[in-house]
């Protein structure tokens, strides 16, 4: 098992409802794989750096977890075509 971390970057139109539907998604997409979620940072809404798809703000959220090698390239192919992620990056993390 390895250590991973998860950005993620939600479209900023979307009310309480809806983020913690697609958060929920991304959340049941780690464990599907395997995966256990060891810290969930949540930053809000926050000021993006350029604009993406006409839009200047977004939710930040960062996920830590643990997962077998080969969960992180699943995890990305379905958390890419999700509507409501503006971005996505899994990094591993060191030991």
């Amino acid at each position: 098992m390895n250590k991973y971390e998860l950005a993620l970057v939600l479209n900023p139109a979307l009310d309480e409802e809806a983020k913690a539907e697609a958060f929920a998604k991304v959340e049941e997409l780690i464990t599907r794989f395997g995966g256990t979620i060891e810290k969930v940072d949540d930053w809000g809404k926050r000021r993006l750096a350029y604009e993406i798809k006409k839009v200047n703000e977004g939710f930040y959220s960062f996920i830590t977890f643990d997962a077998a090698p080969t969960a992180p390239v699943e995890i990305e192919s379905r958390v890419r075509i999700m509507e409501n992620v503006l971005r996505y990056l899994i990094i591993r993390k060191d030991a």
